[in-house]
C-alpha cells in the first residue's frame, strides 16, 4: 500500500470512528450517518472474515465455523480481545486478531452485530 493510499485509508477510518462515537453518544446507529467511504472501510475490514465465517458473517450451513451475523457486539468484542490476548485458544484467530487495532475490532464487532442472522 503506497503512502497516499494509506493516508486516505487512515483518514476514512478516523472519519468513521468520529461518526460512530457521535452516534453512540446520541443513542443512534452509526450506519445512518456514515459516509459511503466509512461504510466501505468497515465492510473491507469485515470482508477478511468472509473466507471462514461467510459473507456478511453468515457461515455456510453445516460449517464448523460459527456465523457472526447478529451476535451481540459485546460478546464479539470479548471473544476477539481474548483471541488477541492469546487467552482463547484457536487455530488462526489469534494471529488474525493481532492484526487489528482495538478500534478496528470495535468496528468489526458493530458491523457483524448489525447483520441479520
Amino acid at each position: 500500500m503506497n503512502l497516499k493510499t494509506r493516508a486516505w485509508a487512515v483518514q476514512i477510518g478516523l472519519s468513521f470512528f468520529a461518526l460512530v462515537s457521535q452516534a453512540h453518544g446520541q443513542g443512534q446507529g452509526a450506519a445512518a450517518d456514515a459516509t459511503p467511504q466509512a461504510v466501505l472501510y468497515v465492510q473491507s475490514l469485515a470482508a477478511s472474515c468472509a473466507a471462514c465465517h461467510g459473507t456478511k458473517g453468515q457461515a455456510v450451513a453445516g460449517s464448523q465455523v460459527p456465523s457472526l451475523a447478529g451476535l451481540d457486539k459485546a460478546y464479539l468484542l470479548t471473544q476477539m480481545q481474548a483471541f488477541k490476548a492469546g487467552s482463547r485458544p484457536a487455530s488462526v484467530m489469534q494471529q488474525i486478531s493481532k492484526g487489528y487495532s482495538d478500534s478496528q475490532i470495535d468496528s468489526i464487532a458493530a458491523y457483524f452485530a448489525a447483520q441479520k442472522k
